[in-house]
């Protein structure tokens, strides 16, 4: 972050100079120059100083299948990265409270709550303070049915098992290859939660998760990486994922030229339908390896699911 603040406050500078350097012999050079250092300069301080720092609330509506009953509000958050650039506890506070303000009926929390890559051990006592702060900030986000979470990989690298104890301290089920039943008026329904391929005690088992799960309840399905989403089976209504933060950069004409996982790739954003089944992946809060989004903006997702045709 800071060279991305050096860069924007000397970058005016060093045109300046380059103008004055190449003189006024050379007027079609200065003023090409100038109009291609605007161009790259404008996307730059989006790219890296405007764009991370915005929050998009994207709302969308899923007809499934395999759910019963009336719709029901989804309020999805991931990746919030707290320690990373553009992401505090203070950050994640005013998200929490703006996601309160949805309404939602239930919200799940799909991993990666923790910045950088370091263990927990190789952490400032300041950075681990933060972080903390970050996962209890969560506790903001309010639904009349709860908060559920799984872990990502960047909990796991950190120290999963306190991430976890500090969801639970935030009154956030953690649901590791498990399923916990929601009774509704309405009726019932079920949210189930696969382990991270980083977790230190297990795989992602949709058949574990499931287990419990009687045939015929609707049933969603969350999982940090969408990698997991192919050993998910048609009977659950909507499968839930993160991981991509959306590629981070989605360029013009080329795409996303990084993503984190094969999965990440094959389904970076948005909703998927495949062989009967559905996936929706939320490009999350933060930011990973560089401090940059762009066309590719922080979002908390709003999922209305409904009863559709088979």
């Amino acid at each position: 972050m800071y060279l991305a603040w050096a860069g924007g406050l000397l970058g005016p500078i060093a045109a300046w100079w380059a103008w004055m350097r190449l003189g006024r012999k050379r007027p079609r050079l200065r003023i090409g120059g100038l109009a291609l250092f605007a161009l790259l300069y404008g996307l730059g301080v989006w790219a890296f100083l405007i764009e991370p720092e915005i929050l998009v609330v994207r709302r969308v509506t899923i007809e499934s299948p395999a759910w019963r009953g009336p719709p029901l509000r989804i309020g999805v958050l991931a990746d919030t990265h707290v320690g990373a650039p553009h992401v505090d506890d203070r950050r994640v506070v005013r998200v929490a409270a703006r996601m309160t303000r949805e309404d939602p009926d239930v919200i799940v929390l799909v991993g990666d709550y923790v910045g950088g890559h370091l263990a927990a051990g190789a952490r400032s006592a300041d950075d681990k303070a933060e972080i903390a702060r970050g996962v209890a900030a969560l506790s903001g986000a309010q639904a009349r049915f709860g908060r559920f979470a799984v872990l990502g990989n960047h909990d796991w690298w950190y120290d999963g098992r306190e991430i976890e104890a500090q969801l639970w301290k935030a009154k956030t089920p953690v649901l590791e290859n498990y399923a916990q039943r929601i009774d509704r008026p309405e009726g019932a329904f079920w949210i189930a939660g696969l382990a991270d391929f980083a977790s230190l005690r297990a795989q992602p088992s949709a058949h574990d998760a499931l287990a419990a799960v009687p045939a015929g309840e609707p049933v969603i399905v969350l999982t940090h990486w969408p990698d997991a989403f192919p050993q998910v089976p048609r009977s659950v209504a909507l499968t839930i994922a993160a991981h991509s933060h959306c590629g981070q950069v989605n360029l013009p004409f080329i795409g996303r030229p990084i993503t984190p996982s094969p999965g990440a790739a094959r389904w970076p954003c948005g909703r998927y339908d495949v062989d009967g089944k559905i996936l929706y992946v939320t490009g999350g809060l933060g930011v990973s390896i560089l401090p940059v989004r762009f066309r590719a903006p922080p979002e908390i997702v709003i999922v209305t699911l409904s009863r559709g045709r088979g």
